[in-house]
């Protein structure tokens, strides 16, 4: 089977260090097995993008020399796949309407009671997604044995919101399963969603991917690189200062003469000696000293 994976960021802002340590991995793990790599703009929540970051998020991959197999793909021109779906889970009864909201639920000490406060469709209510009171693990090829009982951390998960939008878990994984990717490769905070996307596409009858979450990068507190925290854009004028950054988080050392060298060369010495990084155990890892300036 030829390894197919991806990178799918959220148009929420530029891409920051963090997310091109995520890019380069899931790249030279897709490069270095001759396998295809796609990229997915995962502009499902229009309150949360900003005007213009997809387009920036795709210059700065191309400016990188992150080059992606086929055409992007969006999101939001998904809709009828997401609907398909959720009507599939409603119909054989692995989903249910329900009118609970965010402050009911913190109630519960946020575990979802589950179909037993179904209603009725209607124009106000989020469809919900059973999940059933028992562990549940997988094997991540970085983090080992993860085990969870999704009824116990938050019970019933959101596929369709109440305002219509379609939630995360359910994109993400549907996205996976129809682009036939093999191979997902991201970072340790999106632990928490990989039991809850295997889930789903089990109910659907789909198969799952194989799954490494890699630690994510901090800076000095303790606190993840995010766009949310206002961490600085990649700037294309520094990529391979930010490149060979990156390929230290994964524990490979360009030799001396690549100091300075364009995206292509660092990229091409990245293929060949990818198999001999080794990702640090845990969901953190320091900001590389060299980067103060990332902070």
């Amino acid at each position: 089977m030829t390894y197919r994976g991806r990178f799918a960021p959220t148009p929420s802002g530029p891409l920051h260090f963090g997310s091109l340590v995520a890019a380069l991995a899931s790249w030279l793990e897709a490069r270095s097995r001759e396998g295809e790599w796609l990229v997915r703009i995962d502009d499902l929540d229009p309150p949360r993008e900003v005007p213009g970051a997809a387009d920036t998020i795709v210059r700065q991959l191309e400016a990188f020399g992150l080059v992606w197999d086929g055409a992007v793909r969006y999101q939001s021109q998904r809709s009828a796949a997401y609907e398909a779906a959720v009507e599939s889970l409603l119909a054989d009864g692995h989903a249910f309407h329900c009118r609970m909201t965010r402050k009911q639920l913190a109630a519960l000490d946020h575990c979802h009671p589950g179909s037993q406060v179904a209603v009725p469709a209607g124009d106000d209510t989020a469809v919900r997604l059973q999940v059933p009171d028992r562990e549940r693990c997988y094997q991540d090829a970085i983090q080992g044995t993860l085990c969870n009982n999704l009824h116990r951390d938050g019970g019933a998960f959101v596929i369709r919101r109440r305002d219509g939008l379609f939630g995360y878990q359910l994109a993400c994984a549907l996205d996976d399963a129809d682009d036939g990717i093999t191979h997902v490769l991201r970072g340790a905070d999106l632990l928490d969603s990989t039991l809850r996307q295997r889930w789903l596409l089990e109910c659907l009858g789909r198969p799952a991917p194989a799954y490494a979450h890699l630690p994510v990068v901090a800076d000095g507190r303790d606190l993840k690189l995010s766009k949310s925290a206002n961490s600085k854009a990649l700037d294309p004028a520094h990529a391979s200062q930010l490149l060979t950054a990156a390929l230290h988080c994964m524990g490979l050392q360009p030799p001396t003469e690549l100091q300075g060298a364009p995206p292509t060369a660092l990229l091409e010495w990245g293929t060949t000696h990818y198999p001999e990084h080794r990702w640090p155990p845990g969901r953190q890892q320091p900001l590389p000293d060299e980067l103060n300036v990332q902070r």
